[in-house]
């Protein structure tokens, strides 16, 4: 958290734009208020989820006239998962246990609230896959805000393989790792291989009224791990820099406000996934767009 606050403030200093990947709520809260007077773009939660996710999300609410329900899925999971955890490390260690332990924003009966990491747990399937999903820190971006007042119940969710909560509840809670967590990152470190063989899930379902009936409407992409330009990249790296890449393009040509906070709702899922990087969402092979004319 202080990491991105210190970075961002030195931003302001300087007189540039500032985008992140933070996925911490209280950063990103100091980082809007660090931008309040601010004359250049601050932007912070630009990578899969929170980012992506988000903008996808209120692009689906925004075709409905009465927003009844939100749900945001998303799993960076290994393609072949071996251990009791059915998962490997993809990304920071410290972020996931980030995710697991910080309280999450939702909305429920209208109401903003926050919930417990881990619990809201469900299972469903994709593709003849079984998965799970509990509630998570921080996927949520500002959406909760944008559509507050205006949607009956929004949550995010990470996605696991079956199993995977459980174990992590008796880690944390059970034996109190939770508030040890330099003691869960060594452990974690030394016993859960990383791996560059993963996929990224993305599953959104809104439900609400359109045109007097009740309708449901599902986004779903599956991200696996390519080789781009003769070099190994993960499903969640490809996913996070293709996003990251793609805003700051859409910054570049002026399609995003110039100055202030800007939140990843703001950005337009057409012209996301039309982006020469936003296409790694739609199954662009990277090579074509990675030989691409830079202004």
């Amino acid at each position: 958290m202080h990491f991105a606050v210190n970075v961002a403030s030195a931003a302001k200093s300087a007189g540039v734009h500032y985008f992140d990947l933070t996925e911490d709520v209280r950063a990103t809260h100091a980082i809007r208020e660090l931008a309040e007077d601010a004359d250049h773009a601050f932007m912070p939660q630009c990578g899969l989820a929170p980012g992506f996710i988000g903008l996808a999300a209120h692009a689906l609410a925004s075709r409905f006239t009465e927003i009844r329900e939100v749900k945001m899925r998303v799993g960076a999971l290994p393609q072949f998962p071996t251990n009791a955890l059915k998962y490997n490390l993809t990304w920071s260690v410290d972020g996931l246990i980030n995710e697991y332990c910080q309280p999450c924003e939702a909305i429920h009966g209208g109401r903003t609230q926050m919930v417990q990491p881990l619990e809201g747990h469900e299972h469903f399937s994709l593709d003849g896959v079984e998965y799970e999903a509990f509630n998570t820190s921080g996927g949520l971006g500002t959406l909760c805000e944008t559509l507050g007042g205006r949607v009956e119940s929004l949550d995010y969710k990470s996605v696991r393989y079956p199993g995977h909560r459980a174990l992590m509840q008796f880690l944390l809670e059970d034996l109190r790792l939770s508030g040890d967590r330099d003691t869960l990152k060594s452990i974690m470190r030394r016993a859960i291989p990383s791996t560059e063989q993963d996929v990224v899930l993305i599953f959104i379902t809104v439900t609400g009224m359109r045109n007097g009936q009740l309708v449901q409407e599902v986004f779903t992409r599956k991200i696996f791990a390519k080789t781009v330009c003769g070099v190994p990249m993960s499903a969640i790296e490809i996913t996070t820099a293709g996003a990251m890449c793609a805003v700051l393009d859409l910054f570049r040509e002026k399609k995003l406000p110039q100055k202030g906070f800007v939140r990843q709702e703001q950005v337009s899922l057409e012209q996301f996934l039309s982006n020469r990087f936003g296409k790694v969402y739609e199954g662009a092979t990277l090579e074509a767009l990675a030989s691409a004319h830079v202004d």
